[in-house]
């Protein structure tokens, strides 16, 4: 299973509208720095969920299926049945939140001076695939939410080794296969206590949101 790692370079987009970027991919090496003149939210690696309206190909028409509501609220350890599209194909995914673990400011010195302040917040989850298409080396990415639902006004691409692994799904990654994978989230204020997903028009404005506790 191929890892998204990132040990020095790392992307960081603020409400300040600050950040790094990373170049080539997956790549270590040849990274450039610039200054984002606004705040944006990068892409997660990898192809992105097609936004050009184009056929997909393959797969589901309709997700496999009951599917969690737009807009429903779950607890960490409850499983959400999502459609999801990757690169420009389209299935169902089974997603469980298992753990929103707080870490630590150190944890961030891999993101440099700009990250100072920030307290990162591993988002774990367990996901399966459920529909008929092979999303082989998908990318699953939740965003972190503050305690009351707010945003944490930070958006990040990478990963912690060892304590938040982003994981891709696996080379076959058919109905009934499984894989683990960590989003990072962080803030400057206030406890992340929750985790979103807002992929798709469905779920755009009315995330799917899971809370501790």
């Amino acid at each position: 299973m191929r890892k998204a790692r990132i040990a020095l370079t790392a992307v960081l987009v603020t409400t300040l509208g600050l950040g790094l970027t990373a170049c080539g991919g997956d790549s270590e090496d040849g990274a450039t720095e610039k200054e984002s003149p606004t705040a944006t939210v990068p892409a997660p690696d990898g192809a992105s969920p097609s936004a050009d309206g184009s056929e997909s190909e393959g797969g589901d028409a309709r997700p496999a299926g009951d599917v969690t509501a737009p807009g429903a609220g779950l607890k960490v350890g409850d499983k959400a049945v999502l459609p999801f599209e990757y690169a420009k194909k389209k299935g169902t995914l089974a997603i469980t939140v298992t753990a929103i673990d707080k870490g630590t400011e150190v944890d961030m010195s891999q993101f440099g001076a700009r990250a100072e302040g920030l307290t990162p917040y591993f988002i774990k989850m367990k996901v399966e695939n459920v529909g008929d298409t092979d999303l082989s080396r998908a990318y699953v990415q939740l965003r972190g939410l503050l305690d009351g639902g707010q945003s944490t006004g930070v958006s990040l691409i990478g990963d912690i080794p060892g304590k938040c692994d982003k994981e891709s799904a696996p080379a076959e990654f058919g109905k009934g296969v499984s894989f683990e994978t960590c989003s990072l989230a962080a803030s400057r204020s206030g406890d992340v206590t929750g985790a979103e997903f807002d992929e798709g028009d469905a779920y755009g404005d009315k995330p799917v949101v899971w809370t501790a506790g």
